[in-house]
């Protein structure tokens, strides 16, 4: 995997733990996402979204389920962006079948209604790409307010709400989520996981938001940069 928004992979470790097989990857020392926010601030969430996205739309295009997608999973390169990480419940997927692991290892507060409880959607446990959109949106919804989904709930009753389509309120906060944001939101964690975006129509969607959210920020000054002298030998003058 080769992408500016994915953690490389520097090779598998078979030696530290005799009994496993480790991935070894370059220590990022600025940390996870949400120590980065929590101590720069959460000025720039929706360029950090919309880069986390990107990064998201390369891991399917590769037939590849992230499976675990979450803040303490995103670590932030020593160029400030975003890399996914953590492909411990990584699992290569047929686009068109939800043929993954039934490992069922993974955050509860982030998992997708048919993940929690597949046979209430009449199907087995698989990870799919439909699965990791539900996992970003709410990646969106933690970023925005530091917390968890339903941070105030017991994990078991989180995982009811989710199974009977429930999901968290839009966050009231200083750092307001735009009613844009909170739409596309909606469609990431919809029940059905067959309405769900692609990843790549995520990556559309945060582009755009991010777009949105660029035009409502003030112009920084421009730099006043003096004409030159016409008497200054050195000086070079272009004409057509």
């Amino acid at each position: 995997l080769q992408h500016s928004f994915i953690l490389p992979l520097i090779g598998i470790d078979r030696e530290t733990f005799p009994s496993s097989l480790c991935m070894v990857s370059p220590w990022m020392e600025n940390g996870t996402i949400l120590k980065y926010l929590n101590d720069h601030g959460r000025a720039n969430i929706d360029q950090l979204l919309s880069e986390i996205s990107k990064g998201l739309e390369y891991l399917h295009s590769q037939n590849l389920v992230h499976g675990d997608l979450r803040g303490a999973n995103i670590l932030i390169t020593n160029e400030w962006s975003p890399c996914l990480a953590d492909f411990g419940l990584a699992s290569l997927t047929d686009p068109t079948a939800a043929t993954t692991t039934s490992h069922r290892a993974g955050s509860i507060r982030w998992m997708a209604p048919e993940l929690i409880d597949p046979s209430r959607f009449g199907r087995s446990f698989a990870r799919t790409p439909a699965t990791d959109v539900y996992a970003f949106g709410c990646v969106c919804l933690e970023l925005y307010t530091g917390r968890p989904p339903f941070a105030n709930l017991s994990e078991t009753a989180a995982m009811l709400r989710v199974i009977d389509g429930d999901r968290p309120d839009q966050p009231s906060s200083e750092h307001e989520m735009s009613g844009m944001i909170w739409q596309y939101i909606n469609k990431f964690w919809a029940q059905d996981p067959a309405t769900r975006p692609t990843a790549q129509e995520v990556a559309r969607d945060m582009a755009q938001n991010f777009v949105s959210w660029l035009a409502t920020q003030s112009p920084a000054p421009s730099e006043y940069i003096p004409e030159p002298d016409p008497s200054d030998s050195d000086a070079v003058w272009w004409a057509e």
